[in-house]
């Protein structure tokens, strides 16, 4: 059966006009803490001393504004500025729960490729999420489109079906799928192989921290998918590998993520040099003003599919860790972790160096724990995601670069042991979990 996401829930929580202050920490984030708000004498989780399941009041350090959002990069220590009410939501549970979503389709429905179609029902896809089945008939049609959508949502598939189904019919047709994040161009590779197997079809996969001389090679056989993110795509046109007048189709996944990565102006211009007729397809989990523009500026009468029903998921369980004075994080954190029910854990944290030195920290205190930042070579990336996909480590510690996209089945938990820099980033941290209509669990260290 095709997964389903259950959608979100409201936001949780007190007035934004609470406000919170934490002392910046050490580089790495994971020294002595000693948060300005009260605690237990020891760390103890699940509703006693210093783990609370709801909102209580919280201490600042006294006169600065509340968090506004916007500021990312403007704080010594981001983040710090978020009322931590935020992060406290109970999973939505009700004797008599929202209607669900029925759609108008079924996969052996649409109109597509028998060898396709053959691929999906071998996937076990019977029932479009939402997001499929209101883009899928659209883009079949060759209409550009906006989709708007939380994360989990099966987006990739929203996509790749139709487009896979439009070169299988015209075999010259290329297409451009421009993404945030390394892993989510492999995702989506890896998704694509599984919709292709036995057929003609070629993808090449062109990311940073990967041989450019052999996605040059890739390339010269002329694939009819290529799935990149902006900055090795704009290496390739530089040099004179990637010529983007023979790309009529072009994806944008993760559009807002690519906007906070600085990606804008070679967004715009790898759209500028494509062909005016191109067929378009947009997707984004939020609707800024900067992403109006490029709507505006770059797609024509869009259909407009929206099936964002609200900012975290309604069946993640949402709740803070608070770490009482003088104790070590990290002690707090293995406490934690040897809790029954921590099976598949993914740990965010704010610094590469940091990041690496806590993986490093929980492997010597006997923890099955992998670690990927930017610091780590491409194979070794996708070495540590390997091994946490397939059970054979307990813990990935992560910056943001796994926050976006990445499908990972059966994640228990997401701890931010650092704070997120913005609220938007910690929406992304912890869609990680509670994919697939599973219930997840998220905590947040304060």
């Amino acid at each position: 059966m095709n997964p389903h996401s259950k959608g979100s829930g409201p936001n949780s929580g007190p007035s934004r006009h609470s406000s919170f202050h934490g002392r910046p920490q050490r580089p790495g984030g994971f020294s002595h803490a000693r948060p300005s708000f009260h605690g237990g004498s020891k760390p103890s989780f699940g509703g006693k001393p210093g783990f609370h399941s709801g909102p209580r009041p919280f201490r600042g350090s006294g006169g600065r504004p509340p968090f506004r959002g916007g500021n990312r990069g403007k704080h010594p220590n981001p983040g710090v500025n978020i009322n931590p009410a935020r992060f406290v939501s109970k999973a939505i549970v009700s004797a008599t729960p929202a209607p669900a979503y029925v759609p108008k389709n079924a996969f052996a429905d649409f109109v597509i490729d028998a060898r396709l179609k053959a691929a999906v029902t071998a996937k076990n896809y019977v029932t479009p999420t939402p997001i499929q089945d209101q883009s899928i008939p659209h883009i079949l049609a060759g209409k550009d489109i906006v989709g708007i959508a939380n994360t989990g949502t099966g987006k990739t598939a929203a996509f790749l079906i139709p487009l896979i189904n439009k070169v299988l019919g015209k075999p010259t047709e290329k297409v451009m799928i421009m993404v945030p994040t390394r892993e989510l161009a492999q995702q989506i590779e890896e998704e694509f192989r599984g919709f292709t197997r036995g057929m003609t079809l070629r993808a090449v996969c062109a990311v940073g921290g990967a041989s450019i001389v052999n996605q040059m090679k890739s390339l010269s056989y002329r694939p009819n998918f290529v799935i990149g993110t902006p900055g090795r795509l704009r290496d390739l046109i530089d040099r004179n590998k990637l010529n983007l007048g023979e790309y009529a189709t072009v994806v944008l996944d993760e559009a807002d993520r690519m906007l906070d990565m600085g990606f804008i102006a070679d967004m715009k211009f790898m759209l500028a040099k494509m062909s005016p007729n191109r067929h378009t397809l947009f997707f984004s989990a939020t609707m800024s003003p900067e992403i109006q523009a490029l709507i505006h500026h770059f797609l024509k009468n869009p259909v407009m599919v929206s099936v964002k029903t609200g900012e975290t998921a309604a069946n993640v369980d949402q709740d803070v860790v608070r770490v009482p004075f003088g104790a070590d994080k990290v002690d707090v954190l293995c406490a934690l972790l040897r809790q029954p029910g921590f099976g598949k854990v993914l740990i965010f944290g704010r610094t590469k160096h940091g990041v690496e030195r806590l993986a490093r920290t929980l492997c010597t205190k006997g923890f099955k724990a992998e670690s990927i930042h930017g610091n780590k070579s491409q194979p070794q990336r996708q070495r540590a995601l390997k091994l946490f996909k397939e059970h054979h480590s307990q813990i990935l510690v992560a910056t943001d670069v796994a926050a976006r996209g990445l499908d990972i089945v059966g994640v228990s938990h997401v701890i931010n042991f650092d704070l997120p820099a913005s609220y938007e980033d910690y929406v992304h941290r912890i869609g990680r979990t509670g994919r697939a209509g599973l219930k997840g669990k998220a905590l947040t260290f304060v």
